[in-house]
């Protein structure tokens, strides 16, 4: 029995390329905040959800596996990245095993949502695998701008994948599973219809500032405001999944403190952080200021690089790095939450002062729809980028003597 099982396996591992290759042709389908809302709240269909996420999940899986073997061989070849695959070949057989099902047997919806499950938990580490598998790359090959650039077009196309296949499979277990969350009884699936955006900047206020005084054993302080120019009076609130939210602020919260704390490390008073909740006609935006002592503005687009940290690489399992920083990806991850219903995160700093950090969402939920990575010709074009010559001049260390060109006389 076993060896039949061995043959099964093998022969399925094997059908797997083709599998890839048919459901890559196909674009994702991206779904708005409102779908999302009212098919949870008004037409939630289990059967229904079934047939829809048996086809967009491989359409979705296979995409970005396309991708993935573009990445440079070097790359590839780390155990981490190959360890990432296997998860995604893995998680791609098992739902492909639900295509022929009966979407009427009450027992092929529940294996279906144990599946998501095991599927969901078999990926929970996947960013610091992925993350591993960049350091085993960086520490053995040298670096060059063409390779370092294909990575972080690749990375956030892959992680922005992560996001959105994680955010189906959270939809359809936690609105089929037949319980409601506790805590937030009015959510549908992972999405809170009317999220209070101050109660989640307070929570993730709180988690950091908690951290933060383990660490430095201080913190500073919050001011928090908010303008709703809708609603007055109003507290804003808007239809959004508090969880991404929350973790971007959470964040930014940390990088405020740490940044906060290090630049006044000898003064007794710590310049609060101060947050501005600004909600308009289109926009719902976030603004974190600090008094940190800011960052230069040639390093700004570095903090969103995945090749590139501020703080000393740690290893997976390393209890006792700061908990105020990690693998450096924390900026960039925390962009693409914001991207991913099309919004945005940007930085704003001023070296010698501080860094005011802005989130930008949608603040209407018809608005609000997902951004997804497709593998295209377009893709596929931006990894067969090589290296140019600039079309700007590059200045020299040294200034142009003059001298040099004096007219004899």
């Amino acid at each position: 029995m076993k060896f039949v099982r061995f043959i099964m396996k093998n022969a399925a591992l094997a059908s797997v390329p083709k599998h890839i290759e048919h459901f890559s042709k196909f674009s994702p389908s991206p779904l708005s905040m409102k779908q999302f809302l009212d098919f949870g709240s008004i037409n939630a269909c289990e059967k229904t959800s079934f047939v829809f996420l048996r086809q967009e999940l491989p359409v979705r899986l296979s995409n970005i596996m396309k991708e993935i073997n573009l990445l440079p061989d070097k790359l590839l070849t780390t155990p981490s990245v190959q360890i990432v695959q296997s998860w995604y070949i893995q998680s791609l057989m098992e739902i492909l095993e639900f295509l022929d099902k009966n979407p009427d047997d009450h027992k092929v919806l529940g294996e279906f949502v144990d599946a998501l499950v095991t599927i969901r938990n078999r990926h929970n580490d996947v960013v610091p695998t992925m993350a591993q598998g960049i350091i085993e790359y960086k520490e053995v090959f040298p670096q060059d701008p063409v390779t370092n650039q294909n990575i972080q077009y690749f990375l956030d196309r892959f992680y922005m994948s992560r996001i959105s296949i994680r955010m189906l499979i959270n939809q359809h277990t936690l609105i089929f599973d037949g319980a409601t969350n506790p805590v937030h009884p009015n959510t549908i699936g992972s999405i809170d219809p009317q999220c209070q955006v101050t109660e989640v900047v307070q929570d993730a206020f709180h988690s950091a500032k908690m951290l933060c005084d383990q660490y430095y054993l201080s913190s500073p302080d919050v001011i928090l405001q908010e303008m709703n120019s809708n609603k007055k009076s109003q507290p804003i609130s808007i239809v959004y999944v508090p969880s991404h939210l929350y973790h971007m602020l959470f964040e930014l919260f940390k990088n405020a403190m740490r940044a906060t704390i290090e630049c006044h490390e000898n003064s007794n008073n710590l310049p609060p952080i101060q947050v501005m909740v600004s909600l308009g006609g289109e926009d719902m935006s976030i603004k974190v200021s600090d008094k940190g002592g800011g960052v230069p503005f040639r390093r700004i687009e570095n903090l969103f690089s995945y090749m590139y940290s501020t703080a000393p690489a740690p290893q997976i399992g390393d209890h006792t790095r700061t908990p105020l920083a990690g693998f450096g990806y924390g900026l960039p991850i925390s962009r693409l939450y914001a991207k991913y219903f099309q919004g945005d995160l940007q930085l704003y700093s001023m070296e010698g002062y501080g860094t005011d950090a802005v989130i930008y969402l949608k603040a209407l939920s018809t608005d609000s729809i997902e951004r997804l990575p497709v593998y295209n010709k377009t893709a596929l074009k931006n990894y067969k980028m090589s290296q140019e010559a600039d079309d700007w001049c590059v200045p020299s260390k040294e200034p142009l003597d003059l001298a040099n060109f004096k007219m004899g006389k």
